[in-house]
């Protein structure tokens, strides 16, 4: 198939707004974690940057579109690895009017992103080394097998597909695969790390609200590529998913800082901020499947349930740090599972009649299928995979160097300087010395 040189454009734009949103990330989880813990924050998103993006490229992405054989239905094979044969790749993949490696960069992105919102959940006692190791472990075994099995397809009528393809579950850019993955993945991790110490007697409140808007901001930029990049090429799908992405985000924002007012007295910037995630998360597997007013409805349900769900970890007594759980898992399933209410082929003959399309309960049903497939894979494997971490070189840092601030002892650097500015001049200079003292004058009154 020729190359549609408009969709290649369209998907190398999107590509790098869904890498931009892992630093739009950074920002996020940075801003709300505290003070001596921002830049290890910050680092945990960067690192999975570094780590999923050369897995991905060496078996990754072989493993997540790649063919089985007989294991077809759960996992990819290891025909593509290193992408070899595809560097200079001249056919279009799987008819989209793309090339091939142009598919591939889009991919990384996600895997990137959906390893990085695990981070949030164990801010401030998580060894930075023992992160690393999780990162590529928890991609091979957990991200690649879901991601494969809900959108792998080989193309051929009667062909092969993931097991939830082959169902009929509809995931259109990652309520399953990123989100309710990733936000089941953090309750195990949390679960083997433990709290925090002080939680939740000592406030831990967001340092830094500005760094938190200005994540919560490019997020929503990137999530553009992100969502409407995930229909391969520049036409109607993508708008449709586009302006989706946009109005239910609206309302997730605006349900939430309305569930704050009416609960606490007061709308505040850390609401509206995660409202908007609240909302982009809910609409990512829906977003092509959905009218523009049924995103809507979509939205203010998500915005309100997760402003809800973010206070469970109180009452259950499980130190979810960042809310990644009450917002990524939570709104997943809300996203997930709305698909089948409000999904209608008059929108997408790709997808599949909901309830209020007369398509009765059958999508429905196979959405809570994938839904719980993931909840049960990913949190039981995850949890497997923390404990041997944790048991060989350990996952949490000590109580002394936690109150000390892991930032300090992990990466012998701090965010913040507030003690006395040094300068000078050449190497090995000496910090210039203060500045004398100057007498006050003694002023004489005049009559």
């Amino acid at each position: 198939m020729k190359i549609d040189s408009g969709s290649t454009a369209w998907m190398l734009t999107s590509t790098a707004l869904v890498l931009l949103m892992t630093p739009g990330l950074a920002f996020f989880y940075g801003g709300m974690s505290r003070a001596k813990s921002v830049l290890n924050m910050m680092m945990m998103s960067f690192v999975s940057i570094a780590v999923v993006g050369m897995a991905w490229v060496v078996y990754g992405y072989s493993l997540t579109f790649g063919d089985g054989g007989g294991l077809s239905s759960f996992i990819g094979g290891f025909g593509d690895w290193g992408l070899v044969g595809l560097e200079n790749a001249a056919t279009a993949d799987d008819g989209t009017g793309i090339p091939q490696l142009v598919f591939v960069a889009f991919q990384a992105t996600f895997a990137i992103i959906t390893v990085a919102l695990i981070s949030g959940a164990v801010a401030d006692r998580a060894k930075f080394g023992a992160w690393v190791v999780f990162t590529l472990v928890w991609a091979t075994l957990v991200y690649f097998p879901i991601a494969h099995w809900v959108w792998w397809s080989d193309g051929q009528d009667g062909g092969k597909s993931g097991w939830l393809f082959h169902l009929g579950a509809l995931d259109f850019a990652g309520g399953t695969v990123v989100h309710i993955n990733a936000g089941v993945a953090a309750l195990a991790l949390v679960l083997v790390l433990g709290k925090r110490k002080g939680w939740p007697k000592e406030p831990m409140r967001p340092h830094n609200l500005p760094f938190v808007l200005l994540g919560a901001g490019l997020l929503w930029f990137g999530w553009f590529g992100f969502n409407a990049g995930s229909a391969l090429s520049a036409g109607s799908t993508a708008a449709v998913a586009f302006i989706n992405t946009l109005v239910a985000t609206c309302a997730a924002a605006f349900a939430w800082i309305v569930v704050e007012k009416l609960r606490d007295g007061a709308s505040t910037t850390l609401g509206i901020a995660s409202g908007v995630v609240a909302g982009l998360v809910a609409i990512t597997p829906a977003c092509a499947f959905v009218t523009p007013l049924g995103a809507i409805v979509l939205g203010l349900v998500a915005g309100a349930v997760c402003a809800f769900a973010v206070g469970l970890k109180y009452k259950l007594g499980y130190d979810d740090s960042l809310d990644v759980v009450g917002v990524h898992m939570v709104g997943g399933i809300v996203g997930a599972l709305l698909i089948g209410f409000l999904a209608t082929t008059a929108v997408n003959d790709a997808g599949a009649d909901g309830l209020f399309a007369g398509g009765g309960f059958a999508l429905l049903g196979k959405q809570a299928v994938a839904v719980l497939a993931t909840l049960a894979y990913s949190f039981v494997v995850t949890y497997v995979i923390a404990k041997v971490i944790d048991l060989v070189m350990g996952f949490r840092i000590s109580e002394d160097d936690e109150a000390a601030g892991i930032d300090s002892t992990a990466h012998a650097e701090t965010a913040y300087d507030f003690g006395t500015i040094r300068a000078g001049i050449g190497s090995g200079a000496t910090a210039a010395a203060p500045a004398p003292a100057v007498p006050a004058k003694k002023v004489e009154a005049k009559g």
